[in-house]
């Protein structure tokens, strides 16, 4: 029996990069050390993409359920046996259908503990939409499958690390999402994870502000005064070390980010933009809050340059390293706390217990 961590992989949208860049990581032997993958897709659809990318001679172990996947092979699981017509650089209908059955029975697995973490190569947002995907992405999904409360898009990186309280949403409605107690469960989220899924004991979280200059003290609007400075209070009392609110351009413009371990945005692109200017070809995006670990390349499905062989997989290499490690963390922490459990020693288990600790 391998103690290697099994990560499931969904292929995302047949007609795009995913499966390219899925390759070229799997391909490399390196990753075989860390990992055992299991990627849940169709061999004849891989082989129209291997062939495409002149990586013939590249084969995958197939296997019928997760517990049949061999260490130190690339595993495939059948998930259809049907032909299925791939258009590459194509957003069809055929493509959002797969997809989510990739995604639907890599999920199955996830939760019944088959494997240990989930990688999501990228979907379409439009043509995956169905009876069974009514979402604005996966994190949403993943958030419904299962169960739960509250979670936050996680862009990781080794220069940079943010969170936003809003993701998919229109930016009209921004203003209107914002509240006091989104921000500090945001904030509690961010905290958490950093000690739980990247081991950093006192973590140390910037938080912007909303409008241009942070409002210019309520010049230019009133969320920052109102909601976000007493939010960012509430969590600061609560024993979180956080600050701001920060004004965005000048926080990424001067490299005032380099002084904190995760950055709170307020919007998807306020985060965002910044995110993939500084780290777009190693970052990756992880979700907090869910009960598993899941982790996604920070790029879309490229039709651009789908079948052309020059998709960069870098980031999906990364988040595939960034699951294993966040897998192997969480073990860890259970393996140490269960130990203090039977030690009788000391466990924190709030932020007030953090704030004591800390003075």
């Amino acid at each position: 029996m391998s103690d290697k961590v099994k990560i499931g992989i969904s292929i995302g949208d047949v007609n795009g990069i995913g499966l390219e860049v899925i390759l070229k990581t799997l391909s490399e032997s390196s990753v075989l050390d860390y990992c055992t993958p299991i990627v849940y897709g169709n061999t004849k659809v891989s082989s129209f993409h291997r062939k495409a990318l002149g990586m013939s001679d590249f084969m995958f172990n197939v296997i019928t359920q997760a517990d049949q996947a061999k260490p130190r092979k690339a595993n495939m699981i059948n998930c259809w046996e049907e032909d299925v017509k791939i258009e590459l650089g194509t957003s069809t209908e055929i493509g959002g259908k797969y997809a989510l059955i990739s995604l639907e029975k890599a999920t199955d697995d996830l939760l019944s503990g088959a494997i240990d973490a989930l990688v999501t190569a990228p979907i379409n947002k439009q043509n995956i939409q169905s009876d069974t995907f009514n979402f604005p992405g996966h994190t949403e999904y993943l958030q419904d499958r299962s169960g739960s409360k509250d979670v936050l898009m996680f862009l990781i990186s080794e220069e940079l690390r943010v969170g936003v309280v809003t993701g998919h949403i229109p930016v009209l409605e921004v203003p209107h999402s914002i509240t006091k107690e989104k921000i500090v469960k945001k904030i509690q989220l961010i905290n958490d994870s950093l000690k739980k899924d990247f081991w950093i004991e006192k973590p140390k979280i910037a938080v912007l502000g909303l409008n241009p200059h942070a409002s210019d003290n309520g010049l230019l609007g009133k969320e920052e005064i109102e909601i976000i400075s007493p939010a960012i209070q509430e969590a600061f009392d609560k024993g979180i070390i956080c600050f701001g609110p920060y004004s965005a351009d000048g926080f990424f413009g001067n490299g005032t980010y380099k002084q904190f371990d995760a950055v709170l945005a307020m919007y998807h692109d306020q985060g965002l933009i910044p995110f993939k200017t500084i780290a777009f070809e190693t970052g990756v995006n992880y979700t907090a809050g869910l009960k598993f670990v899941r982790t996604s390349p920070d790029h879309g499905t490229g039709y651009d340059i789908a079948g052309k062989g020059i998709a960069d997989p870098t980031s999906f290499m990364e988040a595939l390293f960034a699951a294993v490690h966040i897998v192997k963390h969480r073990k860890e922490q259970e393996s140490l706390l269960s130990n203090q459990l039977r030690s009788g020693g000391k466990i924190i288990e709030t932020a007030a217990d953090v704030k004591d600790d800390a003075n």
